[in-house]
């Protein structure tokens, strides 16, 4: 065997488990840290702040008796507030009943505290993840601005599809002759959803004050401007930029022609001509089928090979306000939460296919996809996984979260918490049922096509 050949996948396996360990230590620390900070708030002590699990790496002490630690194996982290016999909050019997005289010390602990204050520290986790999938999203959403209106060119793209007259500033007033309306008018789907098909159109654009009429290619060509993790495009070596000029032999210049043709392919292989950077390439991929939200509500399951488009252009574009970035930020946040809520109900009754639910592997595996395609790619998936990890730790499963919320309801409404009897035997329901369901993830990531 020649062992040089492997170099390269190992690099690319080590880059995918470096970018996931990064973007669950991130997400872990602002989890954890919400936690952590609230309960200081709330006059809860902190015991240990942990980045990890396992034999510690590296560790100090601050003025306030915390212990921050970085452990050997960083898949996850916990804070051990007082009085907390392990991670998952389970009461320390003996230490609560030596401060148990202590009405001071006691209301240091997690388990002695006011109920308001043991809420709002184990809720403060989730929240904070939602804060930062909203920061992230405001952030990324402010600095690549929203498309002027009316359609200006930007940044332009290099194309196999011949003249390119267009050029940065133009104003598009027509193209093939059709008036192109504002972007925010349903109209303008209608535009690039009827355009004629050919390698090169029309343009009526203004520049310098002038009204002219120049040659540029079709306004949504098949253009890859992002790959899918674990798609058939990705399998396949398709690359951001590449352009797809056939299928099965057939010239194809737009974007809507690839569409049909995987949707109408029914899995079978296609064989494509790919355009990269001045060289063709022959690609064959057979397309997956996709489980795919719906604007408004459920699933619809197509066939996809996993490769977004956009114009043959950048749209000029300009800084939105700091309230409308924010805004889109929570839209978006709240997007993710009502579409993960949809497709775990339509999981468990059967509606899409449960190879919808990715493991750690599958997670790892689209980690370094996103770190491979820029920065903002990589940023932008760690809000989305954020904003999962915080609605995971919603669900009123004991030993998580929301698990915790439920029993203080319940000690809210009776007026007493569980027995410790109740919450040993519901922790370990919850940490089995977790444990299972991690489980069934992994088996996910390595049998599901």
């Amino acid at each position: 065997m020649d062992i040089s050949a492997l170099i390269p996948a190992f690099g690319g396996f080590a880059w995918t488990i470096f970018f996931f360990i990064v973007a669950l230590s991130v997400i872990v620390a602002i989890h954890e840290y919400g936690h952590y900070i609230v309960g200081r708030w709330s006059g809860i002590h902190a015991d240990v702040f942990s980045i990890g699990f396992g034999p510690v790496i590296y560790s100090r002490v601050d003025k306030r008796g915390t212990k921050w630690q970085i452990a050997a194996l960083p898949f996850g982290g916990y804070v051990k507030f007082a009085g907390d016999a392990n991670a998952a909050s389970g009461k320390d019997e003996a230490a609560m009943e030596a401060v148990s005289t202590d009405p001071a010390a006691l209301r240091r602990t997690m388990h002695g505290a006011p109920l308001w204050a043991r809420a709002a520290t184990v809720a403060a986790g989730p929240a904070f993840n939602f804060v930062l999938s909203i920061m992230v999203f405001a952030i990324v959403g402010y600095s690549n601005g929203v498309p002027r209106d009316p359609l200006t060119v930007g940044e332009l793209y290099t194309l196999p599809t011949g003249a390119q007259d267009l050029q940065p500033g133009d104003v598009v007033l027509e193209i093939d002759g059709t008036p192109v309306p504002s972007l925010s008018d349903p109209a303008y789907a209608d535009l690039i959803a009827n355009l004629t098909i050919a390698p090169q159109l029309e343009y009526t654009v203004e520049r310098d004050g002038e009204r002219m009429v120049v040659q540029g290619p079709y306004l949504r060509p098949p253009l890859v401007r992002s790959v899918t993790p674990r798609s058939a495009a990705l399998a396949a070596g398709l690359e951001q930029g590449d352009v797809i000029t056939s299928i099965n032999g057939e010239p194809v210049f737009a974007f809507r022609q690839l569409v049909s043709a995987v949707e109408g392919s029914d899995g079978a292989t296609l064989e494509l001509g790919v355009w990269r950077g001045g060289e063709t390439l022959e690609k064959s991929l057979a397309p997956k089928r996709v489980d795919e939200p719906q604007d408004g509500g459920g699933f619809a399951t197509q066939w996809r090979i996993g490769v977004a488009s956009g114009n043959a252009f950048d749209p000029a574009s300009e800084a939105p306000g700091v309230v409308d970035a924010v805004t889109g930020g929570v839209e978006q946040t709240w997007r993710i939460i009502t579409g993960s809520i949809s497709g775990l109900g339509h999981m468990i009754t059967g509606a899409i296919s449960t190879c919808n639910l990715s493991g750690p592997i599958g997670i790892a595996q689209v980690s370094g996809t996103m770190a491979s395609q820029g920065a903002q790619s990589f940023v932008w998936f760690i809000a989305v996984l954020s904003t999962a990890v915080g609605l995971l730790n919603l669900f009123p499963i004991p030993a998580l979260d929301g698990g915790h919320l439920v029993f203080y309801a319940y000690e809210a409404v009776t007026g007493k918490p569980p027995s410790d009897g109740a919450l040993r035997v519901l922790m370990a329901f919850g940490l089995t049922l977790v444990l299972s369901l991690m489980i069934f993830a992994v088996g996910n990531d390595l049998f599901c096509p």
